[in-house]
């Protein structure tokens, strides 16, 4: 069986869980992500899941999320 992971921006090839620490150390919003690592500066793909991990601390998916 074959199960979608998101664990990264593409991108960047920066995965979730390296920026989770330094988004808490700081206190960085998505703009602060963007500008400061480039993630979801680019082709945008990550921004969803750069939200939720900011709102949750998830740093894996299992589930293709878009922007509203």
């Amino acid at each position: 069986m074959n199960r979608l992971t998101i664990d990264r921006c593409v991108c960047r090839k920066t995965p979730f869980v390296k920026l989770l620490p330094l988004v808490r150390e700081h206190r960085w919003d998505l703009a602060d992500v963007m500008r400061e690592t480039g993630c979801g500066a680019n082709c945008g793909l990550c921004r969803p899941y750069l939200r939720r991990m900011l709102a949750t601390g998830e740093t894996v998916f299992h589930e293709i999320l878009t922007e509203p």
